[in-house]
């Protein structure tokens, strides 16, 4: 198996398992959260989506879809470059997307993220990416630590889900 085929599937898998956390819910659903101070499904998908497209955008080579395809207006969130980090209580309740909207944007996200695939190689993986940590980051690096993170949040939106489904919410 190829690098790239790796990469490819592991983000395949994100994108399945925000499908099956988000698929049909309502918006009540998506913002559904069990208590106070956690997280819902719509905050959650918005958030990977939101690492995938800002943290990946140094290595695709590509600008923020966020902000350059509009998104941002889109969400109601003009000006914002915002990732969710240090979100508390409000802005979570505050982000209430249809589903199909949602997924749209992760998507959209996704799938330029999967066309960059094609040029993943072994000298791809080693181009240093960032320069603000030493030691610099590596392309290879970035991918998989986005894969990483995006995993947890996509498994955590897919139990909320259970949660919703289980209590009929």
């Amino acid at each position: 198996m190829e690098t790239k085929e790796l990469l490819l599937d592991a983000y395949s898998h994100i994108r399945r398992i925000v499908h099956q956390a988000a698929d049909g819910l309502s918006v009540e659903q998506l913002a559904y959260r069990p208590e106070e101070g956690s997280n819902s499904i719509a905050w959650l998908v918005w958030h990977l989506t939101r690492i995938e497209d800002s943290h990946l955008s140094a290595v695709t080579q590509l600008d923020e879809a966020w902000s350059t395809d509009g998104w941002d207006d889109r969400f109601g969130l003009g000006g914002t470059t915002s990732i969710g980090f240090g979100d508390g209580p409000e802005q979570v309740a505050a982000l209430r997307p249809k589903g199909d909207f949602l997924l749209g944007y992760h998507d959209y996200v996704n799938g330029r993220v999967l066309s960059y695939m094609d040029r993943v190689d072994a000298v791809e993986l080693d181009r240093i990416v960032d320069t603000n940590y030493d030691p610099h980051v590596k392309a290879g690096v970035r991918l998989v630590s986005v894969i990483s993170d995006n995993l947890q949040h996509a498994g955590q939106a897919r139990y909320l889900r259970g949660i919703i489904e289980r209590l009929g919410v």
